[in-house]
């Protein structure tokens, strides 16, 4: 799997881990089915988005992250909307390696759907992994609230509408940050 130098996602790794998720959780469903899912996420976390919502979840057959099963399975057959998939063993591998991954800042919109993605199977992860990743997100908080401190005291004036909406972006970070370790904690 392409990725960059820190392991962290790009937009088509976001689509696999959607993906591969949903599929991890439910075992086999139709490829239709499975598409429209992640869509529906993807689009909600992003609102449309060519370089995430362009990526076929057909590749991931191609890839021998899926398979089909069933009537239509053959291997020169196209995916149809009511052939049945599941994961295959290389596809769990590449999800857990997805889940683990790190999340790049600064947090973009992209990284917030990767952050959203991997709360939202991180039951799929052991306890030990489960922590490694709520320490990430500390930590990721923890240098996002520094870039924004930052920039608020370089370049919002005291009752400027710019650091007014710095101040707010603050005070969200210091909350994820709060509620990260309270997960952390809990575990």
């Amino acid at each position: 799997m392409p990725k960059f130098r820190d392991h962290s996602l790009i937009p088509t790794e976001a689509v696999r881990l959607a993906a591969l998720g949903f599929l991890a959780e439910s075992g086999a469903r139709a490829y239709g089915d499975l598409a429209v899912e992640v869509r529906r996420f993807t689009s909600r976390m992003l609102g449309p988005s060519l370089d995430v919502l362009g990526t076929s979840i057909e590749l991931l057959r191609h890839e021998g992250l899926i398979e089909p099963i069933g009537r239509r399975a053959g291997p020169s057959q196209s995916l149809s909307a009511e052939t049945s998939v599941r994961m295959t063993d290389a596809g769990r591998v590449a999800l857990k390696e997805l889940l683990t991954s790190r999340v790049r800042a600064p947090m973009t919109d992209l990284s917030r759907m990767v952050v959203a993605l991997k709360l939202r199977f991180m039951n799929l992860l052991d306890r030990a992994e489960q922590k490694e990743q709520y320490e990430m997100l500390v930590e990721l908080t923890t240098t996002e609230l520094a870039r924004l401190a930052d920039l608020r005291a370089q370049s919002a004036k005291p009752e400027d509408v710019l650091g007014d909406w710095l101040d707010q972006e603050i005070v969200q970070t210091e909350a994820r940050r709060t509620w990260y370790q309270r997960r952390l904690t809990a575990l």
